[in-house]
């Protein structure tokens, strides 16, 4: 199989078990889990799968880092991401917050320019205001009723913004499986307080089970995801994280009888176009970058 088709299907798996993921936040969350207790149980698990995949003789190296408060840092806003997320798809539908999580690459372009220096041109400040044009297709303020966690979707949305912006710097320092064992790690013991105090027996056997597969889910499709850039660069497999919508509805109409309204619908497809697009101009403005190094080098 071509490297590149490995990782569009590595990437397709991985946000599919996203997908899992929210899906089983939220009907955990009916079954009357505490989100604090699903958070903590979804760190613990993946750092236990973290040490079966890897093996425990791992574990020192990659607690290893050369810069600890920005690791720390995009730890607290990993931590802050999934809870806000998991407060959001309790009361919302997936594919709501799905929708503007999908806002994330458009906010994050547009945070890179006062926080990473970035410049940002006219085409690319389009998609952006594009994209958001698009969650106000989905949100309709003024037209219908705005549930309160919208407040916590869009707090997800922010927070992960901002920890791409940090996972970028760090790339320059820490490996990829580093950075991602320091976020699991902190966001245990950060969820771990709010965890024993809102601490509820799991009310049956299926419960229990979801819980533990939380952690599977998680760790599983950060690593299928690490993965996929291992064998297609970046631009390649980047737009087929919108293949999660597909999952998300899909599953959405299947656990939960949701269906995706039509406004909804269309403003994830104007999100998704605009990002799309920011990809493409991304690729282009990568490749004018490597013309202008080799250029420089023949002279």
């Amino acid at each position: 199989m071509p490297d590149r088709l490995k990782a569009i299907l590595l990437m397709c798996s991985a946000v599919t078990l996203f997908a899992c993921l929210d899906t089983t936040a939220k009907y955990l969350g009916r079954l009357g889990v505490p989100v604090s207790e699903i958070v903590w149980v979804r760190f613990i698990g993946q750092i236990a799968w973290t040490v079966v995949l890897l093996g425990p003789s791992a574990m020192p190296k990659l607690m290893k880092t050369q810069n600890l408060t920005l690791q720390m840092t995009r730890s607290a806003f990993m931590a802050a991401t999934t809870l806000f997320n998991f407060l959001a798809v309790r009361y919302l539908r997936l594919d709501q917050t799905l929708s503007i999580t999908f806002l994330t690459p458009l906010v994050a372009a547009a945070l890179a320019v006062p926080l990473l220096g970035e410049h940002v041109g006219w085409r690319r400040a389009s998609a952006i205001a594009v994209g958001f044009a698009g969650i106000l297709v989905v949100v309709r303020p003024g037209y219908t009723e705005m549930h309160p966690a919208y407040m916590f979707a869009f707090g997800s949305m922010f927070t992960y913004s901002l920890l791409m912006i940090v996972t970028r710097k760090l790339s320059s320092f820490d490996p990829a499986m580093v950075t991602l064992l320091y976020g699991t790690f902190v966001g245990a013991i950060a969820a771990a307080p709010f965890a024993i105090a809102d601490w509820t027996w799991a009310p049956s056997a299926l419960a229990w089970v979801l819980l533990l597969a939380l952690g599977a889910l998680g760790g599983g499709g950060h690593y299928l995801m690490i993965q996929a850039y291992r064998f297609a660069p970046v631009s390649a497999v980047t737009p087929f994280l919108y293949f999660e919508l597909i999952s998300m509805i899909a599953l959405s109409y299947l656990v939960f009888g949701d269906k995706p309204d039509f406004w909804s619908f269309i403003g994830s497809l104007i999100i998704v176009a605009s990002g799309l697009y920011l990809i493409h101009r991304e690729r282009i403005a990568h490749r004018e970058d490597l013309m202008a190094l080799e250029q420089a080098a023949e002279r």
